[in-house]
């Protein structure tokens, strides 16, 4: 049998192995004790000599002296927002046809946008939509009260902010946040089309989306309603004698949008552009 002599040279952390019964083979040596030879498997990496860890996956999973950094690491908030994604699907994926409808927290009962905002909500409902709105107070909340109301589908989409109450009592079917992304997504992905009551930046926010979607052909025949022509008309006047004068927006991307006072003409608009999306599919 043959025999392997193995001959220590250099200090105890830099030792080099002299395999003798194979002439011109090279030596691996041992890196702070460990051997370059051996693999250690992390999922589908290999790792070799000094990245070779001390622990395995599950005793650092089953310690619970560790540090809890890691909670507010990058890798961690990945898996909260895939978490949002799949609980917002899982809840609204049934839902049904729906429009998302958008407004101020900030103008409550007894202004006059709020009794639209109940007004469209009712529309839709008799319409045979459901009300998808961000859950908070004010036109939001008028518009899953009249939802709610007429018999229908009141959603809510809330988001975590510093100075929000929680869902309006309205909603019956409700989606809490921490991104806006994911909220974002899930306010186009299943609706046929957007009503906007006036607002300010957060309703802002959701109306550009929309029109960027639609502009760059990431949602199709998407019906995008402004309730309230005193409140909008500086906005579309600004579109038109700015952006298409400066040629950076066409004359369809403001043609595109409906401008009314009418909550009937308002749904029907939106309820028209589905129903043709619906027959072109």
């Amino acid at each position: 049998m043959t025999q392997t002599r193995v001959r220590l040279i250099g200090s105890p952390r830099m030792a080099v192995a002299a395999l003798s019964t194979q002439p011109g083979r090279v030596a691996l040596p041992l890196v702070n004790g460990k051997d370059r030879r051996r693999s250690y498997q992390k999922g589908p990496v290999t790792l070799r000599g000094q990245r070779v860890p001390e622990t395995t996956t599950d005793q650092r999973l089953l310690d619970s002296r560790g540090s809890t950094e890691w909670l507010h690491a990058d890798p961690w908030r990945v898996m909260r927002i895939q978490s949002e994604f799949v609980e917002g699907f899982g809840a609204l994926a049934e839902l049904g046809p729906a429009v998302s409808v958008f407004g101020s927290a900030r103008l409550g009962a007894g202004h006059p946008a709020y009794e639209l905002g109940v007004q469209v909500g009712r529309r839709l409902v008799e319409s045979g939509y459901a009300v998808i709105t961000g859950g908070g107070p004010g036109l939001m909340e008028a518009a899953n009260k009249g939802a709610l109301e007429a018999g229908g589908t009141s959603v809510g989409l809330g988001i975590e902010l510093p100075f929000e109450t929680g869902l309006n009592d309205y909603v019956d079917l409700g989606v809490n946040f921490r991104y806006f992304f994911a909220r974002k997504t899930m306010f186009v992905k299943y609706a046929q089309g957007f009503i906007v009551l006036p607002g300010g930046m957060g309703t802002l926010d959701e109306l550009f989306e929309a029109l960027t979607l639609v502009q760059t052909g990431k949602i199709t025949t998407f019906p995008i309603v402004l309730l309230g022509r005193d409140y909008w008309a500086g906005l579309i006047d600004w579109f038109r004698t700015t952006l298409v004068a400066a040629g950076t927006i066409s004359p369809d991307d403001v043609e595109r949008i409906l401008v009314t006072d009418d909550v009937e003409q308002a749904v029907r608009f939106v309820v028209d552009q589905d129903h043709l999306h619906t027959e072109v599919r």
